[in-house]
């Protein structure tokens, strides 16, 4: 399983599959949507909530299924892991997709989603099987103010998607825009909680991002996943530990992997400001999309996160990197 999938599992509970590599019997998954009596997300007789900050879904996993919170050895960390043999079904986002497209009697949110992904296969010049729909419409329990959720697999296909989204939105007549900053506002205070900056931060970061924004008024956040033959590290190959936190400042001298879900961005003269001292830091990175064209080569940012020794087994080399994750303290900003 990868990025972008749902599983549900024996109990019903809906997990959101996060990151490439898992173990052999487990997915680092977290809650999505949870059976709840007096939700607002139906689908036939099932009734949901979705719950949608990291602190809310520890929260639901202590109190209702504490076994999942493991800690991992590979990642160093305490991580929310479901056993494979607890899982009833998995959803695909190319499946549901191709079941959009074949469907009648879509809902408004359904056929703007189709006509969304239409345009992008379109402009881009890709085809069917590299694209598909995540998020609340993956598992059919979307309002109609949901978002859309895009997912384009293979880095070919995602960087001509990713330019036809630059060009989409310079078009005057074209119904994809970026956030305006009355909508910008409005993320910010529903990103605020989770991840901790001024307005001002947020605003000079996120206003340049094409991977989010609005389709005939509608928000949309795009998600890149590499392929399968383009991931050469499997669980266990890399080894990470959890060496401290710290601030630092630095230049990105590499950004290609910035609109990958996960993101990396390569630095150069990476400078502890603040926190744990360590060898040089040579990446930053992140499991979080929100995270995504954070910064552009060239650019110096100020960063502050958890700093891990990583040990590439297959390349027999140890480096440093700063990991964004799920603390409202981590942030990465333009210097």
């Amino acid at each position: 399983m990868r990025e972008g999938e749902l599983l549900k599992t024996k109990v019903d509970v809906i997990f959101e599959v996060k990151g490439l590599v898992h173990p052999s019997s487990r997915v680092i998954a977290f809650p999505r949507f949870i059976p709840e009596s007096q939700g607002n997300r139906i689908h036939g007789k099932s009734v949901y909530k979705k719950i949608y900050s990291i602190s809310e879904r520890f929260k639901f996993l202590e109190q209702n299924f504490p076994q999942y919170i493991v800690y991992d050895p590979v990642f160093d960390e305490q991580l929310c892991e479901v056993p494979l043999e607890d899982a009833k079904r998995h959803y695909k986002p190319v499946n549901r997709l191709r079941q959009l497209r074949h469907c009648e009697g879509l809902d408004d949110l359904e056929m703007d989603a189709l006509s969304f992904l239409e345009l992008l296969k379109k402009q881009a010049g890709i085809r069917w099987a590299n694209m598909g729909i995540s998020g609340s419409l993956l598992v059919k329990l979307h309002t109609q103010s949901s978002d859309i959720d895009p997912i384009v697999y293979g880095s070919e296909n995602c960087r001509k998607v990713y330019e036809a989204l630059k060009s989409l939105t310079t078009e005057a007549k074209s119904n994809v825009k970026k956030y305006t900053t009355e909508e910008l506002q409005k993320l910010y205070e529903f990103r605020v909680r989770d991840t901790q900056m001024s307005f001002e931060d947020f605003v000079r970061t996120e206003s340049r991002k094409v991977l989010q924004g609005k389709f005939k008024n509608r928000d949309y956040f795009m998600r890149f996943i590499k392929d399968w033959s383009e991931i050469h590290e499997s669980y266990g190959t890399v080894q990470y530990r959890n060496v401290g936190y710290a601030r630092i400042k630095a230049e990105i001298v590499d950004d290609s992997d910035a609109i990958f879900t996960p993101c990396t961005y390569k630095l150069t003269n990476a400078e502890i400001l603040e926190g744990t001292r360590v060898g040089l830091i040579e990446e930053i990175a992140s499991f979080r999309g929100r995270f995504c064209e954070q910064a552009r080569k060239g650019e110096t940012v100020v960063a502050q996160g958890k700093i891990e020794r990583v040990k590439d087994k297959r390349q027999n080399r140890e480096y440093f990197r700063l990991l964004l994750g799920n603390k409202p303290s981590d942030y990465m900003l333009l210097a």
